[in-house]
């Protein structure tokens, strides 16, 4: 009798597809781009003027089809902090057009350079920012400047961004215990900024200076 096993013809983890056939984005890509925006929620947290997007679609217009970047930054933009939070981002509703759009690439292309980019150029996003930690001879991270219509890549990591008021760069660290490349932001003197969990340790260690215990708080 012959033996079936439906395991066996389940996909690999990495052959699954997402409607538009680009890979499905894996848990790494994810935690990428949650620190940025963990990060921003604490440095920014008494800004209520700007939104950090992650998978989420922007529309240019309600009857055309969406472009999905994997991050994007918007600034001018009420920030939402009741239960519901945004569905999505319509440029018709919004009024602003993203300052800053970030793709992190692991596998295959997905219109980064191609498609992506000329979206994210007729839609006039001043910054356009690549990750791609597979990159062994090339930079891993390239950020780009809309100049007179066209992107110009910028030198250095980190990159200074004076319309956003940070940097943005690549460099190993630790976070949720993973130790790799993370991309953080960074001040203008290019120092990075600490994570949530960083800032939780120099608090913590600032209460022992004190003589206070900090489980005792709890």
């Amino acid at each position: 009798m012959l033996q079936y096993n439906p395991l066996d013809c389940l996909p690999a983890a990495e052959d699954l597809l997402e409607p538009d056939n680009a890979p499905v984005n894996n848990e790494l890509q994810y935690s990428i781009l949650s620190l940025l925006k963990a990060i921003l929620a604490f440095v920014w947290a008494d800004r209520m003027d700007w939104f950090f997007g992650v998978y989420m679609a922007i529309y240019q217009h309600y009857n055309q089809p969406p472009i999905i970047p994997d991050g994007f930054l918007s600034l001018g933009v009420e920030r939402f902090v009741e239960e519901d939070l945004r569905l999505s981002y319509d440029l018709y509703e919004e009024e602003r057009v993203p300052i800053m759009a970030l793709e992190v690439l692991f596998d295959q292309l997905r219109g980064e350079y191609s498609t992506k980019k000329q979206f994210y150029t007729q839609l006039e996003v001043l910054y356009y920012v690549i990750y791609n930690p597979l990159r062994r001879r090339t930079p891993t991270l390239t950020v780009y400047r809309l100049v007179n219509g066209k992107y110009q890549l910028q030198p250095g990591n980190p990159v200074w961004l004076p319309e956003i008021g940070l940097g943005i760069g690549s460099e190993m660290g630790t976070y949720q215990g993973i130790r790799r490349e993370w991309l953080y932001w960074y001040n203008e003197q290019g120092k990075r900024l600490l994570t949530p969990e960083e800032q939780v340790k120099v608090l913590a260690e600032r209460l022992k200076s004190l003589g206070v215990d900090p489980d005792s708080l709890v």
